[in-house]
């Protein structure tokens, strides 16, 4: 079958790196570490496991950065992935076979995919404390078991993940897709679930402003979330790009602001009534802010900005992922504020229940909140080298959520 396969090795990797810096299309040259291929079909690590094949594959910010090289060898989370391996974490697809030792699932179900490799697919009975709590992607043994080391499907060896035409994935791992449901919205079940973990663990204050900081996939959910959830709280969105801004007004964003650190304060200032505080370097602060910030981006720069403008005691949350550098965070300690990581999704607290996030999600989507329309671009499999340039420039091909369609030879129910 058809795969997206990525390989560890030190070659590769440098030739991609300087075939890279001289073109994007570059990083999917004929030495490149991510190329499609001919593989194996999946086989059943052990008989709780099931087939599945897919039909819609989303891809992730994290695909994106992998596939552009853009991390550090001294990323801890190196200790937790093994190679190569076949990406893709984000995916609805039909059960094509299940293992004899199955019995939450039947053939030709529809499914969608919760990625994390813990304690049940690593074969594991008595489950860790994480487990044990809901916290899959807080799980103890991600190099233990029946796996190799791995988070998720989508970085292990052993186990391929969505951007293929069949993956593995154990019977734990298959949220059933309900009725009324469509393919589009169900594919969308994982980011949402990223962003509703910050939000349920961080909600924002009664009646108070929150701050969305990038307007992609993850932050124009979180304000679709908000508006939906906390009717009554404004809803301010940071969007770099103009569809990016549209967007996040179509889906009820109060305000819409400009990226631009310096722009972004001064906005700021303008909501809040707030004076600026101009340092010996001239970048401006507030003692006056939102006091919850989502910060989708979770770069250095929109960091070090969500600091100078929340408002004293104010939470950020980050959710977003890039490479650290040094930044100024003196506001850090000054105003009181506190940084938040948010970790993926798991077993969630909602409206007075405990339930997984994707059921969550999908109990929100049969109440009326369709986000399907996000997703702008869809691609052939044998089309990935356009699909992620277009996602390296958002501005120009005015991507938000791109995904891999594979078509179905049956229907599914």
């Amino acid at each position: 079958m058809r795969a997206l396969v990525f390989r560890y090795s030190l070659p590769r990797l440098a030739a991609t790196k300087i075939a890279g810096s001289l073109s994007p299309r570059g990083y999917f040259g004929p030495w490149s570490s991510f190329r499609l291929e001919e593989v194996p079909g999946p086989q059943l690590p052990a008989g709780d496991w099931v087939i599945v094949r897919t039909k819609l594959a989303g891809i992730c910010g994290s695909d994106a950065k992998q596939v552009y090289l853009r991390g550090d060898r001294d990323n801890p989370l190196t200790a937790l992935i093994s190679f190569p391996h076949v990406l893709g974490h984000e995916a609805t697809g039909v059960v094509e076979r299940a293992g004899p030792d199955v019995r939450a699932l039947r053939e030709g179900q529809r499914v969608v995919l919760n990625p994390w490799l813990s304690c049940a697919p690593r074969g594991f009975t008595e489950p860790c404390a994480n487990c044990r709590a809901g916290d899959y992607m807080l799980c103890e043994r991600f190099t233990e078991g029946r796996l190799p080391p791995s988070i998720h499907l989508g970085n292990c060896a052993a186990a391929g993940g969505a951007f293929a035409e069949m993956f593995a994935a154990h019977e734990s791992q298959c949220i059933p897709v309900p009725e009324g449901v469509t393919d589009e919205q169900a594919v969308l079940a994982d980011p949402f679930s990223v962003q509703l973990h910050g939000v349920l663990r961080n909600p924002p204050a009664e009646r108070e402003p929150a701050l969305v900081y990038g307007c992609g996939t993850l932050g124009l959910m979180t304000v679709a979330m908000l508006r939906h959830l906390h009717p009554d709280t404004p809803v301010w969105a940071v969007a770099r790009h103009p569809h990016q801004a549209q967007a996040a007004r179509d889906l009820g964003a109060h305000e819409v602001l400009p990226a631009g650190p310096a722009a972004l304060v001064d906005a700021i200032a303008r909501l809040t009534g707030a004076g600026a505080l101009r340092p010996w370097s001239g970048n401006d602060w507030l003692m006056r802010g939102p006091r919850v910030i989502y910060d989708t981006v979770g770069s250095p720069r929109s960091v070090e900005t969500a600091m100078r403008i929340a408002a004293p005691r104010g939470t950020i949350v980050i959710s977003g992922v890039e490479a650290p550098r040094r930044f100024e965070w003196t506001p850090h300690y000054f105003k009181e504020l506190t940084v938040v990581g948010s970790n993926a999704f798991g077993v969630e607290e909602f409206e007075g229940e405990r339930a997984h996030a994707m059921a969550i999600y999908f109990k929100l989507a049969r109440r009326g909140l369709d986000l399907s329309r996000l997703i702008t671009h869809r691609y052939d499999l044998a089309q990935y080298r356009e699909a992620f340039l277009a996602l390296r420039d958002h501005g120009r091909s005015r991507s938000i959520k791109a995904a891999f369609a594979f078509p179905q030879s049956t229907e599914c129910d």
